[in-house]
């Protein structure tokens, strides 16, 4: 994983927020808030949070009475999430690596994580964290991308890349596509403990109403702006041109349509 993969810092939290989360996050947010509420949880730990796209589905359709921490890696995330909320309503924000959670054991009943455990470095040290934290009851629920196959929209983007930079294409959009393989995925969840587990695979197909707006959030909302200001050889709105360019050719003219897909898993003790 590269070193950069993680930092979602500097202006990244609100492009990413603006730019990606209408098109890519909202539609999995709602399905995987469902699924949480379901489970009537006391007590609810968000690991990986971002920008608070799910963290206020969540408030919204738990009971006020839910208690609900919010937790990210980096905090920039947080302060674009926490500026969603108001004061009274129940949640608690802390900066915290998915690796190390500063929780105690059997602390909460469910912990939901949108799109986050392709970054973390140790999965099965970040799932045994995980099953810490949970009580007898509690329930792990998280989803993650399909390949970029299935994904097709970021294979157009990492080839544009590959393309300016042919000896040492950035590898960011190699990450949160890279953990598809159920296999896999099962493997970590038992090597940190867990004995039940299942997935389902949802596919989405989503209209992108701008592809500037899009090609915006997926160069300058992820680390990929970082890979390309390090390359030093175009700039990264070069890059973004022929993004946006290159997805309409395969796409069309905006308003137009593009494949998602994301597997969602739950893990029980």
């Amino acid at each position: 994983m590269p070193e950069n993969s993680s930092l979602f810092v500097g202006s990244i939290p609100e492009n990413y927020d603006k730019g990606l989360g209408p098109i890519l996050f909202e539609d999995y947010a709602e399905d995987l808030t469902r699924r949480a509420v379901a489970h009537k949880a006391r007590k609810v730990i968000e690991i990986a949070a971002g920008t608070g796209i799910v963290s206020r589905k969540l408030r919204d359709q738990l009971p006020l009475d839910t208690k609900l921490v919010i937790t990210d890696l980096n905090p920039p995330m947080l302060d674009v999430a926490r500026a969603k909320f108001k004061n009274g309503e129940n949640v608690e924000f802390y900066p915290a690596d998915a690796m190390s959670l500063p929780f105690e054991d059997e602390s909460c009943d469910l912990v939901v994580c949108q799109f986050g455990v392709m970054f973390f470095p140790d999965k099965p040290a970040a799932y045994r964290e995980v099953r810490r934290v949970l009580g007898p009851n509690g329930l792990f629920l998280f989803n993650a991308w399909g390949t970029m196959d299935a994904c097709s929209y970021a294979k157009i983007i990492y080839q544009v890349g590959a393309n300016f930079f042919p000896d040492n294409p950035p590898t960011f959009y190699q990450v949160p596509f890279g953990y598809a393989d159920l296999d896999t995925v099962y493997s970590d969840l038992a090597t940190a403990g867990f004995q039940n587990y299942q997935h389902e695979t949802v596919d989405i197909v989503k209209e992108v109403p701008d592809w500037g707006a899009f090609g915006k959030g997926a160069v300058f909302g992820n680390p990929l702006v970082d890979e390309i200001n390090q390359h030093g050889t175009v700039s990264p709105e070069e890059v973004m041109d022929a993004i946006v360019a290159a997805l309409a050719n395969h796409f069309g003219a905006a308003p137009a349509s593009i494949p998602l897909q994301a597997t969602i898993y739950s893990a029980s003790k």
